[in-house]
């Protein structure tokens, strides 16, 4: 489906990524851009900056396993090197071989691991408040804790967070989503519909634990074997991150980055966690400068 009309003039589909759906809308012309979004969202996030980058690139936006209208297997499949593996079978599928990737919150986990995995296959990649998974787990304060309490609610066994999340969905929504910075508001009536919709599946809520209990398991030992081989990133990377949010107040991206990656540059923008929907015509910008334009500095 076209995510509630959001996405006029788009053409929708279904690839068929190792037995796992992953649906998506696409359109335009120029070079391959790929994006993915975050938790508990959909593609729906990158209604307000398609329309524009469809006019500069063939633009592919999909979803993740478990999320939104994508295949939701039960069982520890959510790795992130097997949630990578979807959208790479999925662009190769539409004839892809090389493209460039942006990633929001969870979108940006998918493409640090397809980019370790599958480096010829990256061209560039910017990814969207976040640091890396194993970073923040080992830096975890008082602090982060409190304000990313998810991330040890819904890696807790089930059906604890999934029987307590689809009680109430719309409750879930409201606490996780509305309670950060910039509250509802940059959501736009027809996207919140698609993210709740989502949310009453109540597969979906499993999936999205499965994604988070993998991010504390099997993530973090794929992310170790890297570390240990001395393995990093090799396509330029672009990290932008939300002045007002978690990000900055307890880490340091472009630190936590340069460790694990060769190029890296970015900066924080004036919103909070949700950029695509928070500072479209910022992102906007930084998306034309990066991937048409040449790379940034490391301001």
């Amino acid at each position: 489906m076209s995510a509630g009309g959001l996405f006029p003039g788009f053409s929708n589909g279904i690839a068929n990524a190792g037995g796992i759906q992953i649906p998506y809308v696409m359109a335009g012309s120029g070079p391959p851009l790929l994006l993915l979004h975050g938790h508990p969202q959909t593609h729906a996030i990158w209604h307000k900056v398609a329309p524009a980058l469809a006019q500069s690139f063939t633009l592919v936006a999909s979803d993740l396993r478990g999320y939104g209208d994508a295949g939701k297997p039960a069982g520890p499949h959510y790795s992130k090197r097997e949630m990578a593996g979807d959208q790479l079978a999925l662009m190769q599928e539409l004839g892809f071989e090389r493209f460039s990737l942006v990633g929001h919150d969870r979108g940006g986990r998918v493409g640090h691991r397809l980019a370790m995995d599958h480096p010829h296959s990256l061209e560039k990649m910017m990814l969207l408040d976040i640091s890396p998974t194993l970073a923040m787990y080992e830096q975890t304060s008082m602090e982060f804790a409190r304000a990313y309490w998810h991330w040890f609610f819904l890696i807790q066994p089930a059906p604890l967070p999934e029987r307590l999340i689809s009680a109430d969905p719309e409750f879930y929504l409201n606490e996780f989503m509305g309670k950060r910075s910039a509250g509802t508001c940059p959501f736009a009536p027809e996207a919140w519909a698609e993210y709740l919709r989502a949310m009453r599946d109540p597969s979906c809520v499993y999936a999205m634990c499965e994604d988070y209990r993998a991010a504390a398991t099997i993530d973090l030992e794929h992310d170790r074997a890297d570390r240990d081989a001395g393995k990093k990133l090799t396509c330029p990377l672009r990290v932008l991150w939300g002045k007002h949010g978690t990000i900055e107040k307890c880490f340091d991206p472009l630190k936590d980055w340069s460790r694990v990656a060769e190029t890296v540059s970015g900066r924080a923008l004036d919103c909070g966690h949700y950029i695509p929907e928070e500072a479209p015509q910022a992102l906007l910008a930084e998306i034309q400068q990066f991937f048409t334009k040449g790379e940034h500095g490391n301001a």
